[in-house]
């Protein structure tokens, strides 16, 4: 049995009936002008799962009017493309809509760029990547890119009690603490409502769909994290500032995505250039316990690693903080790369000529010259005072320094 599901037929005809995204198809926006003076530009569309790239472009065909051709980067191959160029030249001009449009290979993108430069084809494409970074050079600068946003939960509802009024779904009853339930359920994702809604009312007895209902059909919302996508790297760079902005209820949310997608490699090397980059002298213990931490996990796995991983990021987050180290290093390093490297002075070369053994001294130290002539007095360490530690160090520092004057 082929039947439509209710995502494909609850699709929107025009943009007006798009739900959300009004950045674009709102009154007066982007989309909705181009539409409005019938004109219309190759794009891509990028976001999340189930927001509507492929509906938006769907809705923008249908009401101009224009013939158009679905395809997939993936899937179609050189053949399809080929009959698609060769439709497009029968109507003097298509539209193609691409998905997956990242995925096009050199093969289809030498077919069609020529076609675009001479607007024989114009192209829609949707992506769940960032075509900043996924798309061809050559395919991005013949487009326009644009971003749709997540859908809320209210979009949600919205697009639920359409359905719940189209003849799709006869003599469906549903209590809006059941829609709201779905809203929360699909995690934004109108796709994965509507097919949430329809398998509810389908598996009702009556078409009385309740909250029990949909628990027993779905108790987890929908959780997207592709660990090749942007999403990805958005949650791991969300870690590590909330981590570094001590807020460790938000460390905690991000460590539970991580954990949820289980992902531990990447929380073992963020919890390590954590250690170092953001706490470092404020609290240099805190690598070798990350270490030990990462040891645990190891040898639990999941789920029980989360118990050890829970009680290093709490630390982590309320350790106090400290990036001294590293800036003094960078700084270094910009010498360096400015061509400011100087002689190393003869006294501590090999073999060395008049070299002091500082151990020979009080308090292991004596006045000599190490920075080379050309950096002499130059300070690249600036202590902190975000910890004992650190302040404690800042005394020996400014101790060295007044000894060596």
């Amino acid at each position: 049995m082929n039947q439509e599901p209710l995502a494909v037929l609850m699709r929107p005809k025009t943009i007006k009936e798009v739900i959300g995204q009004q950045h674009l198809v709102g009154k007066d926006k982007i989309i909705y002008n181009l539409v409005s003076h019938k004109r219309l530009f190759s794009m891509i569309f990028y976001g999340k799962p189930g927001i509507g790239k492929t509906t938006l472009a769907m809705a923008i065909v249908e009401e101009l009017g224009v013939p158009y051709r679905l395809l997939n980067a993936t899937i179609n191959n050189k053949k399809d493309f080929d009959v698609v160029i060769e439709e497009a030249k029968m109507y003097h001009g298509m539209v193609v809509l691409m998905d997956e449009i990242h995925r096009l290979n050199k093969d289809k993108q030498d077919l069609l760029l020529p076609y675009l430069e001479n607007g024989l084809i114009t192209l829609i494409g949707m992506t769940t990547s960032n075509p900043y970074h996924k798309i061809n050079p050559a395919i991005r600068s013949r487009t326009q890119i644009f971003e749709l946003k997540e859908l809320t939960e209210e979009d949600i509802v919205t697009g639920l009690k359409r359905a719940t009024k189209s003849s799709y779904l006869k003599d469906i009853k549903i209590e809006e603490k059941a829609l709201q339930k779905i809203a929360i359920l699909s995690s934004g994702d109108m796709r994965n409502a509507y097919n949430l809604l329809e398998m509810a009312y389908y598996s009702s007895k009556d078409g009385n769909v309740t909250e029990e209902l949909l628990t027993t059909i779905n108790s987890k919302p929908v959780f997207f994290h592709d660990k090749d996508s942007d999403g990805h790297y958005d949650v791991i760079s969300a870690f590590q500032k909330s981590i570094r902005g001590s807020d460790v209820n938000a460390s905690l949310y991000y460590l539970a995505r991580l954990i949820e997608a289980e992902d531990l490699d990447s929380i073992y090397r963020r919890m390590t250039v954590i250690a170092y980059e953001d706490i470092g002298l404020a609290n240099p213990n805190m690598g070798p316990r990350v270490d030990a931490c990462i040891n645990a996990c190891e040898r639990l796995g999941l789920p029980e690693a989360r118990i050890p991983l829970s009680v290093m990021v709490v630390d982590l987050a309320l350790s106090p903080k400290s990036n001294s180290a590293h800036v003094a290093l960078d700084k270094a390093l910009e010498d360096i790369e400015a061509g400011k490297s100087g002689s190393i002075p003869n006294h501590i070369k090999t073999p060395a000529i008049g070299y002091k053994y500082p151990h020979d001294y009080p308090h292991a130290f004596v006045k000599q010259q190490y920075l080379p002539d050309t950096l002499i007095n130059r300070k690249y360490y600036q202590p902190k005072e975000t910890s004992k530690y650190e302040r404690d160090l800042k005394k020996v520092y400014e101790a060295i320094e007044k000894m060596s004057k």
